[in-house]
Parts: structure tokens; C-alpha cells; sequence
């Protein structure tokens, strides 16, 4: 079925599908950014080094604005973990890398969720 429509609305009719594309494309983008940041942060709580589970625990989410961040409580210890550090009588921790491989599995899951996306939109 169509619909006829005139060259003065087309301009509009225009503006008006792309709007409604790309807000789809934004909602299902903002949701997979939502379930896949819940999915980081259980992996980093199963991940984490634990000694206590104090800092293992300590994993959370907050969103501000259009971003979320991802964040551990116990905050000075995760580039020391990650990285290891120089000991006071000398020598170094073996670095621990626990926040390096859930973050390159979720740029991947978020780039195949941002294409999923527009191809489910258009």
C-alpha cells in the first residue's frame, strides 16, 4: 500500500521518519548499554582477585547523563591490582589483570549491539 505524498510535505515527511529512526536506533542502543553494563559488573565481581571479597563486592554502576560507569568502591586498588606495584622493601606485585578482559569482551558485545540495532531499526 502507498501513500501519496506532495513535494511541499515531503521535506517533512522526511524529518519525520529519520526522527523516529533515530530515536529507535538511541532506545535500543541506551538498552543494551544498560544490559551489558549489569553483565560487566558481574563478571568483574566473579573475576576480581579475592582476599577478603570486600573488593570483589565493591563493583557498581551509576549512570550520568547519556554515560555509564562502571566503578569499584575500593577505587585505589584497582590500578594497583591491574598493574602491580612497587613494594616498600623493594621488588613488585604480579599485576592481576581482572578489569583489561571485560572491557575489551564489552566494546566487542557493544559494537555488535549497536549493529544489531540499526539493522533491527531500518
Amino acid at each position: 500500500m502507498s501513500t501519496k505524498i506532495s513535494a511541499e510535505n515531503l521535506e517533512t515527511v522526511i524529518g519525520d521518519y529519520l526522527t523516529e529512526y533515530s530515536q529507535s536506533v538511541k532506545e535500543k542502543i541506551n538498552k543494551a548499554a544498560d544490559d551489558l553494563s549489569k553483565e560487566a559488573i558481574e563478571e568483574l565481581k566473579s573475576t576480581s582477585p579475592k582476599k577478603s571479597g570486600k573488593y570483589a563486592r565493591a563493583w557498581a554502576g551509576k549512570k550520568e547523563g547519556n554515560k555509564i560507569i562502571i566503578y569499584n568502591a575500593k577505587g585505589q586498588l584497582t590500578h594497583l591490582l591491574e598493574h602491580g606495584h612497587a613494594l616498600w622493601q623493594g621488588g613488585r606485585t604480579r599485576a592481576i589483570p581482572h578489569i583489561k578482559p571485560v572491557e575489551q569482551n564489552l566494546i566487542k558485545k557493544y559494537e555488535e549491539g549497536v549493529k544489531k540495532a540499526i539493522e533491527e531499526s531500518s
